[in-house]
């Protein structure tokens, strides 16, 4: 699914996103350009250096629920 963000993901951000990824067992990925992380990692999101207006995929293999998750932290819309 492809998402935009909304606000800049840094250190309170980024935690929350992995904090929330970290609640499924299954695979959640992000891909910005060339680059593709692991959501559950912090490291990773942190190296995406993510801003406002940029557009990114999530992929999981756990469903619509995890999007749920992700769009009620208000980081990412859905284009």
């Amino acid at each position: 699914m492809v998402v935009t963000v909304l606000k800049p993901i840094f250190a309170e951000a980024a935690s929350q996103l992995v904090n929330t990824t970290s609640q499924f067992p299954g695979t959640v990925l992000i891909k910005k350009e060339h680059w593709v992380v692991d959501a559950k990692s912090l490291l990773g999101v942190l190296a995406l250096s993510l801003q406002p207006g940029q557009e990114v995929e999530i992929t999981s293999d756990e469903g619509e629920e995890v999007f749920k998750a992700l769009f009620e932290l208000n980081i990412f819309e859905q284009k």
